[in-house]
Formats: C-alpha cells, sequence, structure tokens
C-alpha cells in the first residue's frame, strides 16, 4: 500500500513538472510504452535486388509495430539534421511521440549497410558509420518517466542502462534486446542491464555465446539465473522459443513464399511483442506467449518488402488475418485409438 501511495506521489510531481499529454476528452495520460534504440539510414543489398539509404534502425521498427497496438509511444533516439522531415511527421501521425529523439544539427545520422547470402539468414556488414550515435547521451522526458512498459532495443549497454537509471520508478515490464557485439565488447555492463530487467530477446547463437551453453534449454536456464523472469530465443525463418523458470513455448515462423528483406524482422517481432502486451496490460506467461505469436506475425510482414515500408501500409484486417494463419499452423486434433 505504501509503495502505491509513493508512486501515486511520483506521478502527480511529474504532471505538475511538465505538462502532460491529453487524450481528445482533455483527460491527461501517461506514455504506456516508450523505445529507445536507433534510428537511421541503412543500405541493403540482397540476391534480388538493392536499396540505397533507407529509413532504418531498431527503434523505428520497434515503434512502428508497436503503434499498430498502443499509442502513444515514446521514442527515445538521435539523429542528424539529414533525417527527412516527412518521415518523422509520418511517425507523429501514426501516433509515436518524438519529445525523447535527439536532432543534431550540422551531423549525420547512424548509417548501416550490409549484403545478405543467398538464404537470407546470414549478412555481411559492409559499413557501420556511428556518426551522432558514438556521442548520443539519452535523455528521457518527464512524460515518459512513468512509463508502464519499457523497450529497450539494441544499443550498447551503459546507454541502455542510462535510460533505466532515468525512469524513477520501475515500469511493470522492462524488455531487452541485445546482441553478440556487446557480449564480445561490453560482457559486464550487458550482464549488469540483463539483471534489471524482466523480458530479454536474443537469437539461438547469441544465447549459446551468453550461456556458454549448447543445449538451447541449458541456456536459457543459465540466462534466466541472471535476472530475467522470461527469455525470448529467436530462431529466424525456424520460429522462437518462450522460456520461464518452469514453461516453454514455441511459435513458429510463418513460410513466406517471398522474402524481400529481413532487415529489422527482430525489431519488429519486439515491437509486436511489447506493443501486444501493453495494448492487453497483460503480463502473464499465457499472454505473452500470444504476444510471441502477434510479434511473429508482425516480422513476417516486415520481411516483405525492403525498410519499414510494409509497416506503414498495414491494416488491422490484416494483421488478423495473419495471426490467424500463425494459429493454422499448428493448430490439429489428434486420437489415438487402442
Amino acid at each position: 500500500m505504501i509503495t502505491r501511495w509513493l508512486g501515486a506521489l511520483k506521478r502527480v510531481a511529474i504532471l505538475r513538472a511538465k505538462p502532460a499529454c491529453y487524450n481528445i476528452f482533455g483527460q491527461i495520460f501517461l506514455m504506456k510504452l516508450v523505445a529507445v534504440g536507433t534510428v537511421a539510414f541503412d543500405s541493403i543489398e540482397t540476391p534480388f535486388d538493392r536499396r540505397d539509404r533507407v529509413v532504418g534502425g531498431a527503434a523505428t521498427y520497434i515503434t512502428l509495430t508497436a503503434a499498430h497496438f498502443v499509442r502513444p509511444v515514446g521514442l527515445i533516439s538521435v539523429i542528424g539534421d539529414d533525417f527527412p522531415q516527412a518521415f518523422l511527421s509520418e511517425m507523429e501521425r501514426r501516433g509515436i511521440d518524438l519529445e525523447g529523439l535527439q536532432v543534431r544539427q550540422g551531423e549525420k545520422s547512424f548509417f548501416w549497410s550490409g549484403k545478405y547470402h543467398y538464404d537470407l539468414n546470414s549478412r555481411d556488414t559492409l559499413a557501420t558509420e556511428l556518426n551522432v550515435l558514438a556521442a548520443f547521451s539519452p535523455e528521457v522526458p518527464a512524460d515518459y518517466s512513468a512509463t508502464d512498459f519499457l523497450m529497450l532495443g539494441n544499443l550498447a549497454p551503459a546507454v541502455q542502462m542510462r535510460v533505466i537509471e532515468q525512469i524513477p520508478e520501475r515500469p511493470r515490464l522492462v524488455v531487452l534486446d541485445t546482441m553478440n557485439y556487446w557480449m564480445d565488447t561490453a560482457l559486464d555492463e550487458l550482464k549488469a542491464v540483463i539483471a534489471k530487467v524482466d523480458v530479454i530477446t536474443i537469437n539461438d547463437e547469441e544465447a549459446r555465446q551468453l550461456a556458454g551453453e549448447y543445449s538451447l534449454v541449458r541456456a536459457a536456464r543459465k540466462i534466466l539465473s541472471m535476472g530475467p523472469r522470461y527469455l525470448i530465443i529467436k530462431k529466424g525463418e525456424h520460429g522462437a522459443l518462450l522460456f520461464d523458470q518452469h514453461n516453454i513455448f514455441f511459435a513458429p515462423a510463418l513460410p513466406l513464399e517471398d522474402v524481400a528483406d529481413p532487415t529489422g524482422a527482430g525489431d519488429t517481432f519486439a515491437g509486436g511483442f511489447v506493443g501486444y502486451l501493453a495494448q492487453t496490460q497483460n503480463i502473464s506467461f499465457e499472454n505473452m506467449k500470444r504476444a510471441v505469436i502477434v510479434g511473429s506475425a508482425m516480422a513476417s510482414f516486415t520481411c516483405e518488402k525492403f525498410g519499414p515500408e510494409r509497416l506503414l501500409e498495414l491494416t488491422k484486417e490484416e494483421i488478423n488475418e495473419r495471426i490467424e494463419q500463425f494459429v493454422a499452423l499448428t493448430d490439429f486434433e489428434i486420437y489415438v485409438e487402442d
């Protein structure tokens, strides 16, 4: 009771310190979901096509996806003045709040270039230009500091930790995405962040590296002992696994007839996962199973076109139809006769 009372006082203090957002009825609302990550340019080459300087970045995919389920979505990131204003306006139109987006005048946005191999599961990084990201120090706006759900997109663990430290009352759920690069270069800092989150999402190769175990079941057990309550292991075209201390759930991937570009699929998965949880306000293991399916469905859309293009044209009807396709993949009856 005391904890809830103190939490309420903090929220009142935040609202008094800075004008909050209002809905169409003039009622105050706080940001349900905040995401931190990169907003960037990508140049992408596949065996079938090529695109230069398309909008990308983890936070771009996460927020555009999550905004299909809950609004507003707070964005914490940094860009240069070379980023197109038209795209920022489109993000705002879709319910993405940009108060936490820093714009550095006279500087360039983060840029990544990659080339995919024929199976589209492996790729080579051709160029990485940190630009504004090199000195990025995130600042959490007051309107974001009482959020219920925090999504930490793939960034340096020290940057992720700075975001955590600026939120005075712990969110209901903190989700972390990371990668093997940080395991190689900043393992201690990464483990410190892992100890403070509720969910970690990584791929199978990264899970094995982080845990030092080949068996994904053993790897999951070790990673969960580091602090998180839940672990998601993404296996690309082979689906995803959800673990807690007592349960395992497997979600299939949807076989696609045509794949244009898998860039951002993992971030789209994360956005769909946390966006659905923020919409339903239910963080039980049973509901996380549904959220994994939603994330997988949204990721399948991203692969159909280059960059976030498919996310910008999606309808609710398409999303629901795709989720039904996932349900049908494992919907069957079986009887064993005597």
